[in-house]
């Protein structure tokens, strides 16, 4: 089975490419992924997999094999992009203005279409069904797999176990990572507007500074992390952005801050919750000014499940070699991956996409980013076998 699947990856590894650049030319943001869309379904039709579209634009197909009914495997990508805009001086450089594949979506999409082609030409030499997750913005609230989930992607056949990927700038082309427990944070978006009386900067006395309170604020929330948090429980709270004033001689009646709050611990996480919005809230209003706070609550963190990871490793291991499995970091980076392994059993692998000698090491989300083209290969092969020979529960 795998030195077929190595032959077919290398049969199509040119139409891999192809589909790659296209999907990267032509990027969309998260929730307007429409032409994607059809470009996926397109693909599907064209490899004869039945699918249906679910969240307006995510695509779900089903591949059975012998025996459909032994066992359930799902796979996902996902397909929107970043507006970001793009720097690179490649011929498939974004079409879009001001929206870029920056994190590697056109990749993950790209490898799961090219492992449905190959799970479907096999179908007769391996048992269960494949079910193929195309979603839709995993970049932004309230993140594609949540809507995804809403309306039954896990359900009719419910899988038994999930995996997706995500390419790694920071790890050699050639190679996988892997790592069983915790492996991404949560994620809430903080909004914060801080409200007193402006006035005449020389005149602080006839005002309430907001400039002044939101700067205390911004050093107090890190107590929340320092003197709150177990120090064994990976967590961070940033400030990043503080918006205030035009002028240098006038304090301004209002500022806003934003931020993001990440955590490995959902307990330790809604506790913080409570935490910021004490701290905060009793903060400005001893300094003589109002405060308005939300925290959007965003993805969960990913947790692979344990048994399914080593399951993965050894089975990667059979197809790429044991020295080229290695082991995941765990980030603070988010990922909506964490509802499906809030509902079913997941793995969330990294594959190495960077190549020092050609110059490819920028990271995700950012203009220059950009992959070893040789990793496509290697990740329509690994997503194939995984599909094909991965026994769980």
């Amino acid at each position: 089975m795998k030195d077929k699947i190595q032959q077919l990856v290398s049969r199509y590894s040119s139409d891999f490419i192809n589909i790659r650049h296209h999907l990267h030319a032509h990027p969309e943001l998260s929730y307007k992924e429409f032409e994607t869309s059809k470009f996926v379904q397109s693909r599907l039709k064209e490899f004869g997999i039945p699918f249906k579209v679910m969240a307006e634009t995510g695509v779900v197909g089903l591949i059975k094999g012998k025996n459909p009914d032994k066992r359930i495997i799902a796979l996902r990508a996902d397909m929107d992009a970043l507006p970001i805009r793009e720097e690179n001086n490649v011929p498939y450089k974004s079409r879009n203005e001001g929206v870029m594949h920056a994190c590697g979506h056109d990749v993950h999409t790209t490898i799961l279409l090219g492992a449905s082609r190959i799970l479907q030409e096999l179908k007769d030499e391996w048992e269960g069904t494949i079910k193929l997750i195309f979603q839709p913005g995993e970049e932004k609230n309230p993140g594609g797999a949540s809507l995804m989930i809403k309306e039954g992607v896990l359900k009719d056949p419910v899988p038994q176990a999930i995996f997706g990927l995500h390419v790694h700038p920071g790890l050699d082309t050639g190679k996988l990572s892997f790592r069983g427990g915790m492996v991404m944070a949560s994620a809430d978006e903080l909004y914060i507007t801080i409200k007193g009386k402006g006035g005449h900067a020389a005149a602080p006395h006839l005002t309430v500074d907001t400039i002044l309170v939101a700067s205390h604020l911004v050093v107090a929330l890190q107590q929340i992390i320092s003197r709150n948090r177990n120090p064994l429980s990976p967590s961070v709270l940033s400030i990043t952005s503080v918006q205030g004033g035009h002028t240098t001689n006038v304090i301004p009646s209002e500022v806003k801050l934003m931020g993001t709050f990440r955590a490995m611990d959902e307990e330790w996480r809604f506790r913080a919750h409570e935490l910021i919005r004490k701290q905060a809230t009793e903060l400005v209003h001893s300094m003589g000014a109002d405060i308005d706070l939300h925290i959007d609550v965003g993805y969960p963190m990913v947790y692979n499940n344990e048994a399914l990871d080593e399951v993965a490793r050894a089975t990667a291991a059979q197809f790429i070699g044991k020295d080229n499995v290695l082991e995941t970091e765990v980030r603070l980076g988010a990922e909506d991956f964490g509802y499906y392994t809030r509902q079913i059993p997941g793995c969330f692998y990294r594959l190495g996409v960077m190549n020092v000698e050609k110059g490819i090491t920028s990271g995700v989300h950012t203009p220059t980013f950009n992959i070893d083209e040789s990793a496509i290969g290697i990740g329509v092969g690994m997503m194939a076998w995984l599909g094909s020979q991965v026994q769980f529960g």
